[in-house]
């Protein structure tokens, strides 16, 4: 059992996702940075889909009651264990009645922390992942309050391992986003496709686990924003009337009427949600067949990201 001690802003309960919804208008939800996600949970010796706690700018603190272990990964949250500094991107041992504290994100957004064995909380409609705007999943449905508690499957204590360097994100630069063009590419002008592809674009505070909301060069249309509606696939850029493109992420509704100039190639979306708002991001196209090699290497990347371990 865990007792949040202070929630933070945002600290939702997440799994890889409820899939089979979306034709119900239930997005899949589950972590924004996916890669992140895996990685926390692998490093306390779970299943990749357990379910673990993702947290918006600043992370929670918390109690815990009993033997087990536990991961941060994600934004460069600083974490303490009663007190004293711990690492990220490693295997934390804890002890009954230890306390876990994580601070503001010194790079990134979004930081998640995994316990071995994984969140005890119901599955609706095969997931725990929380959707907040449909009050369903994690636990009631919401964000984490001040003293909720949360079981945790019982699990044997992992063995302590830590992510290779080479694995873990740079979160802190400005990142290049590597897209395909469309489906409606065709909608654009070429001066409109041009100034996606050669220009940065801000990341706005209205941005949420819905979309990123980003500002910059206006993208021109060549035959109206407007179209009949459609699916709406992980990553679609739509760019209504004002030009100003909207990445569509996790919580992201199931079909639009406006046109989508590309679609943000599954590998970086993570990249994508750990933009703060005030920075940049730019974006650079690719074909389907370098996506799936640059996919197959992602992969590889996170296979073979444990190689160091702790003595």
């Amino acid at each position: 059992m865990i007792r949040l001690l202070d929630p933070g802003p945002q600290t939702t309960i997440q799994d890889l996702g409820r899939f089979g919804q979306l034709r119900y208008g239930i997005p899949p939800s589950g972590p924004v940075d996916r890669l992140a996600f895996v990685l926390a949970n692998r490093l306390v010796g779970n299943p990749d889909g357990a379910a673990a706690l993702e947290c918006t700018l600043i992370g929670p603190g918390f109690e815990v009651d009993g033997p087990g272990a536990i991961a941060v990964t994600g934004a460069d949250m600083p974490v303490t264990v009663d007190g004293r500094e711990a690492p990220g991107w490693t295997t934390l041992v804890l002890r009954p009645g230890d306390v876990v504290k994580l601070g503001p994100a010194r790079v990134g957004v979004r930081s998640y922390i995994a316990f071995s064995g994984g969140l005890d909380v119901p599955s609706v409609m095969g997931s725990r992942s929380t959707y907040l705007r449909g009050r369903l999943g994690g636990l009631e449905g919401r964000a984490l309050r001040k003293e909720d508690r949360l079981r945790v499957f019982a699990a044997p204590m992992p063995r302590p391992r830590r992510v290779a360097r080479r694995a873990v994100p740079a979160y802190g630069s400005e990142p290049t986003i590597r897209v395909v063009l469309g489906p409606q590419a065709d909608r654009f002008t070429r001066a409109g496709v041009g100034a996606l592809l050669g220009n940065a674009y801000e990341m706005l505070p209205q941005s949420d686990r819905m979309g990123a909301r980003l500002s910059g060069e206006r993208i021109t249309h060549s035959r109206g924003h407007d179209i009949i509606s459609d699916g709406i696939a992980l990553g679609a850029i739509q760019v209504p009337g004002d030009g100003q493109p909207i990445i569509l992420l996790v919580d992201r509704q199931s079909t639009g009427g406006y046109t989508k100039v590309a679609t943000v190639c599954s590998f970086d979306i993570g990249r994508v949600g750990q933009v703060r708002p005030g920075q940049s991001l730019r974006f650079r196209a690719v074909t389907v067949d370098e996506a799936h090699r640059l996919l197959r290497e992602a992969d590889a990347v996170l296979e073979t990201g444990f190689r160091e371990e702790i003595a």
